[in-house]
């Protein structure tokens, strides 16, 4: 599967004179509104890919030595709605706001509200992974209630860690390309779970504990990294994550679904995904099923009837003239 890639730039091939206008215009129309200052001989070199993740946009952006800020001007003559969360892939960098201050380092991860001003600034060359969440959404699937402050992720305890890890595996998977065997829904739903499983504690509390949370993040993210294993189970998940299959059962108690019953519809989702792909009219039926684990033919039609009422042939579009025949 291709990712909708937005935009793609980079200011190498500006006029040194020119790159600081470009950088803050290509960003104003792609991004949001900032003003940008470089402290480096070679002015600014820096390069930003935008990609759709469904409802939510991937920033990739590396560059040198170089500041950005959100002035409270900025923020009311360009207004931004959104909750930005940035992952610091490489360097080092120091986030200012009206509140204080935070040190990132390598693996850190701060969220923040683009309606309130805030100054980057990044010493050193660097590399982040930022997710614009529209705020209406970030209130829907992540936490209600306003950010009032920016709010630091990585160190303050192993399974934060963790979930920033999990969180950093899944944006640098559709950065690359390399995750996008997975439906852009998915991804979505990943990581809409992991930044909530992150915020929701800090910011309003939660019905589930941050512990189980944790995990159910965690867990889910193993699926979608591992669904085309057919020897994907609950219990090698439950390994996988530390815990005994009956401790994975209660933490998705609350989904509604157990373990293996999430599977099996991550499964039937991602080849539901495929059927309905022109693209994908080269692969007989059974080669979907084989792709998403199912060992059985039979044994994919009857669950997939079940799931959505409809047999894996009738998914497919109408157009048939590219189709193997009998498929």
């Amino acid at each position: 599967m291709s990712r909708p890639i937005v935009s793609s730039v980079s200011t190498q091939s500006v006029n040194p004179a020119d790159r600081i206008d470009f950088w803050e215009e290509h960003n104003r129309r792609a991004l949001v509104g900032l003003s940008c200052s470089s402290y480096s001989r070679q002015g600014l070199l820096a390069t930003q890919q935008n990609i759709e993740m469904g409802g939510l946009r991937l920033a990739d952006i590396a560059g040198n030595e170089h500041v950005i800020e959100r002035t409270p001007r900025t923020c009311r003559t360009l207004p931004k709605d959104s909750v930005f969360v940035s992952l610091l892939t490489a360097g080092q960098a120091v986030f200012f706001h009206e509140g204080g201050c935070h040190t990132l380092q390598t693996g850190d991860l701060v969220l923040y509200d683009t309606r309130r001003p805030y100054l980057f600034g990044f010493p050193s060359p660097m590399r982040q992974l930022l997710v614009d969440i529209p705020r209406e959404m970030f209130a829907t699937r992540c936490a209600p209630g306003a950010l009032v402050a920016p709010i630091l992720f990585g160190r303050s305890s192993a399974t934060e860690g963790a979930l920033v890890s999990a969180l950093g595996t899944v944006l640098r998977g559709w950065a690359t390309g390399d995750g996008c065997d997975n439906d852009v829904s998915s991804t979505e739903d990943t990581v809409l779970d992991l930044v909530r499983t992150l915020a929701a504690p800090r910011m309003n509390g939660d019905p589930m504990p941050p512990a189980t949370l944790s995990q159910l993040a965690v867990a889910k993210d193993y699926v979608e990294r591992h669904l085309t294993d057919p020897g994907l189970s609950a219990e090698r998940v439950a390994e996988a994550i530390g815990v005994s299959a009956r401790h994975l059962s209660r933490v998705f108690r609350p989904t509604g679904v157990s373990p293996a019953r999430h599977i099996l519809q991550r499964r039937l989702d991602s080849a539901c995904a495929d059927l309905a792909d022109p693209r994908l009219l080269h692969l007989t039926i059974a080669d979907v099923a084989h792709r998403w684990g199912f060992a059985s033919q039979p044994h994919f039609t009857r669950s997939f009837k079940n799931r959505f009422g409809h047999t894996p042939g009738e998914s497919r579009p109408t157009n048939t003239s590219q189709r193997p025949a009998g498929k």
